[in-house]
């Protein structure tokens, strides 16, 4: 995943060189370019990867608790079949 200060310092250092510059459309321009780039690059926003983050994290304290679930049942199911 591409480092959210990267592209910070990218848009930081193309702002410097714009206003030491009379052309003021390279900004714009730049970051249409990068908008395009970044676009095609399939990326996530952080706000979705928090989001699925935190789904993640809920289905694997469900799974584990389905597991612990599933091996309380086939222990109950073990000592019944031995003692009967």
């Amino acid at each position: 995943m591409v480092n959210p200060n990267i592209l910070d310092e990218i848009a930081a250092r193309l702002s410097e060189l714009v206003s030491a510059s009379p052309a003021k459309d390279l900004e714009k321009n730049a970051r249409a370019l990068l908008g395009s780039v970044f676009a095609r690059l399939d990326l996530v926003t952080r706000e979705e990867y928090d989001v699925q983050r935190e789904v993640l994290a809920r289905t694997r304290d469900k799974l584990a608790a389905l597991e612990r679930r599933i091996a309380e049942l086939e222990e109950r199911l073990a000592r019944d079949e031995s003692s009967g």
